[in-house]
């Protein structure tokens, strides 16, 4: 079982991840992102763990920055889209 985890070297090589700029570079509680890139025939690139996401289009990855190995979540543009907001809309201010 995958659990997650990115097993495919070269799936590896074509994801850029990135840290909000808000973050402090120490490698405190960081999350990164990462855009699934489509292939050169324009199919949708899935990635490993993301199968449940099959024909939804290009999906953004969330990983945790200490543990870059480690499981991954995967969302349609649409489903971080809202997410986003309602983080910066403080929906979850009460979770912290």
């Amino acid at each position: 079982m995958n659990h997650g985890k990115d097993d495919d070297p070269t799936q590896r090589d074509r994801m850029t991840w990135r840290k909000s700029s808000l973050s402090n570079g120490t490698g405190g509680n960081c999350v990164e992102v990462a855009l699934l890139e489509m292939d050169r025939d324009g199919a949708e690139y899935q990635a490993v763990g993301a199968e449940h996401k099959a024909g939804l289009g290009p999906l953004i990855a969330i990983r945790d920055s200490k543990n870059p190995d480690g499981p991954r979540l995967y969302f349609t543009r649409s489903e971080f889209a809202a997410f986003r907001y309602a983080i910066m809309a403080g929906e979850f201010d009460d979770l912290g």
